[in-house]
C-alpha cells in the first residue's frame, strides 16, 4: 500500500511504474508531460482512505472528512493524455471547470502562467486548496461556483479544461477561450463519450479533434443538451 509511512524509494518506484506501464502505453510520449508527472506528487492529492490507490489505473472516490462527495479523481493516464493533447504553454492562462482534488489544476499550473479552477462543491474547494497549498503551488486560484456556462474572469483564456463530462459544450464555454485557444472536454452520452480538443480558429469558427473514447461522470448541474454548433 502506498502510504506516507512507506520509504520514499518505494513511493517513487510506484510512481515510475505508473508512468512506464500506464501513461506511456496510453500514447503519452511528451517528455515534458512525463516530467510533470514525476514532479507533481499525485499521492498528496488523494484522500487518505484511498492513498493506496494513488498510482493505480482507476478513478478514485473523493472523500472529504469521512464524507463521500459523489465525485471521483480521474485515472492518471487520462489526465496525462489530456495534458499532452491540449499543449499548455508557459505564458498561457488556463480555466478548469471541476477542481476535484486539485491534482489536475496542479499539473496545469506546472505548465501554465496561472490557473483558475472552478468547483461547485465547497467541501472539494477546501480540500483542493489545502492540497495545493501543501504542495507549494501558488499560481492556482480555486473559485466556488458552477462553471458549466463559463466563468466571469478578466478576458478570455488560452486553454479551458473541463474535468468531467458534458452532453455537449455550452455556447458560453466555447466563447470563453480566445482565438488560438483550446478546449479539452469529454462530450456525449453514456456509453459513447468522446474526449475532444476544440481549437478556436476565428470569431465564430472552431475545429474539433477527437482524441479518444471514454466514459466519465457528468459534471454536476451540467445541462443535458446543447444546440451550439461548431
Amino acid at each position: 500500500m502506498i502510504q506516507t509511512s512507506l520509504p520514499e524509494s518505494a513511493v517513487e518506484h510506484a510512481r515510475t511504474n505508473m508512468i512506464a506501464q500506464q501513461i506511456r502505453t496510453y500514447d503519452v510520449l511528451s517528455q515534458d508531460i512525463l516530467d510533470r508527472l514525476h514532479q507533481v506528487r499525485r499521492e498528496e492529492f488523494v484522500p487518505e482512505p484511498y492513498r493506496a490507490l494513488a498510482f493505480v489505473d482507476t478513478e478514485i472516490p473523493l472523500v472529504v472528512d469521512g464524507e463521500e462527495t459523489g465525485e471521483n479523481m480521474l485515472a492518471p493516464k487520462f489526465e496525462a493524455r489530456v495534458l499532452q493533447e491540449v499543449a499548455v504553454q508557459p505564458h498561457e492562462t488556463v480555466l478548469e471547470v471541476g477542481t476535484g482534488s486539485g491534482y489536475m489544476a496542479a499539473l496545469l499550473a506546472s505548465l501554465a502562467r496561472d490557473v483558475v479552477s472552478v468547483e461547485i462543491d465547497p467541501r472539494l474547494k477546501a480540500f483542493a486548496e489545502a492540497n495545493l497549498a501543501r504542495a507549494g503551488i501558488r499560481n492556482v486560484r480555486v473559485d466556488l461556483g458552477n462553471g458549466v456556462d463559463g466563468w466571469p474572469i478578466a478576458g478570455e483564456v488560452d486553454v479551458l479544461v473541463v474535468s468531467g463530462s458534458l452532453a455537449a459544450l455550452t455556447p458560453a464555454l466555447m466563447r470563453q477561450v480566445r482565438i488560438g485557444g483550446r478546449i479539452a472536454a469529454i462530450v456525449g452520452e453514456t456509453p459513447a463519450m468522446t474526449t475532444v480538443v476544440v481549437h478556436r480558429i476565428g470569431d465564430d469558427a472552431w475545429k474539433t479533434v477527437p482524441i479518444l473514447e471514454t466514459v466519465v461522470k457528468r459534471l454536476r448541474e451540467a445541462p443535458r443538451v446543447s444546440h451550439f454548433e461548431f
